[in-house]
């Protein structure tokens, strides 16, 4: 249940942060296109799989809890931030390497490879991104410490 509380206020954080224009990242979006060229589906299947992943996400947070000893807000808290990092400098540089709509860093964009690549830090979103990333993972962490059991 925690789990996806957690993902619907991580969610919310990013899709808000998005309308509000302080980033254009749209991950739901993103996640939908690897899977449908169809815009409006993209939506709908990348929600979907940013819930489930959410959930996913969630499990292994309570593991960590478990292995280092229960759940606390603040180790929900580094939690979100380790998990945030690695989204950032590591997942959003793999992207390109596997959606098969985006262009990369290295070769611009072609018919079939239109979406921007995120870049370093998710940067070319919006350099206001990385903090928007941060900030919705460590509230994601930090509802899990404080609630899980």
């Amino acid at each position: 249940m925690w789990g996806f509380i957690a993902t619907v206020v991580l969610t919310t954080l990013m899709s808000g942060s998005q309308g509000a224009g302080i980033t254009r990242m749209n991950l739901p979006y993103m996640l939908g296109t690897l899977f449908t060229p169809n815009r409006d589906k993209a939506k709908l299947v990348g929600f979907v799989l940013h819930m489930l992943n959410g959930w996913v996400f969630a499990f292994f947070y309570a593991l960590g809890f478990l292995m280092t000893g229960g759940a606390t807000w603040w180790k929900g808290a580094i939690f979100g931030a380790v998990h945030a990092a690695f989204v950032l400098t590591v997942g959003m540089s793999l992207v390109p390497a596997i959606h098969p709509r985006m262009a990369s860093e290295q070769q611009g964009p072609t018919i079939t490879r239109r979406l921007e690549p995120p870049g370093f830090l998710g940067l070319h979103y919006g350099y206001q991104t990385p903090v928007t990333v941060l900030i919705a993972h460590v509230v994601f962490g930090i509802i899990l410490g404080a609630f899980l059991p």
